[in-house]
């Protein structure tokens, strides 16, 4: 549990070093299984799901940090997984209330009870549930 606190305090601030180049904007489900972060420099979103990805990936043998936990859109082209040594699951991202929908740049996401569905202007993107998720 520290190391995730440590690790949520270093993301902060690298947030808040880099707000002055760069747009953050944060968010979480209100289960708090599912935490997003958007940078708008280089323009990205990418989302953490606590309980992972089921059913999990095969893990790449060139990741050898956290996997089957993230997923990310940039603004055009489908879902990527994300090998990562970060987490975007911070205690202190602002709740997306199921049924609203969130905006930044050129990606939508809408909260539901049945879980996240987020997309880019070209139309990919993820849904992430604790029971499923899928790329489109």
């Amino acid at each position: 549990m520290k190391s995730l606190v440590a690790i949520a305090a270093a993301v902060v601030m690298l947030v808040v070093a880099g707000a002055a180049q760069a747009r953050i904007s944060t968010f979480k489900t209100p289960s708090g299984n599912i935490g997003c972060l958007y940078d708008s420099s280089p323009t990205f979103l990418r989302c953490d799901i606590r309980s992972g990805l089921s059913p999990a990936p095969p893990r790449p043998g060139s990741c050898d940090l956290d996997w089957g936990d993230s997923v990310s859109l940039a603004r055009r082209g489908r879902t990527k997984l994300v090998c990562h040594g970060d987490t975007a699951l911070l205690p202190s991202a602002p709740v997306l209330a199921y049924g609203r929908t969130w905006r930044r740049g050129p990606f939508t996401c809408t909260s539901r009870r049945a879980g996240l569905r987020c997309e880019n202007a070209a139309d990919h993107g993820f849904f992430l549930s604790r029971s499923t998720w899928r790329r489109f």
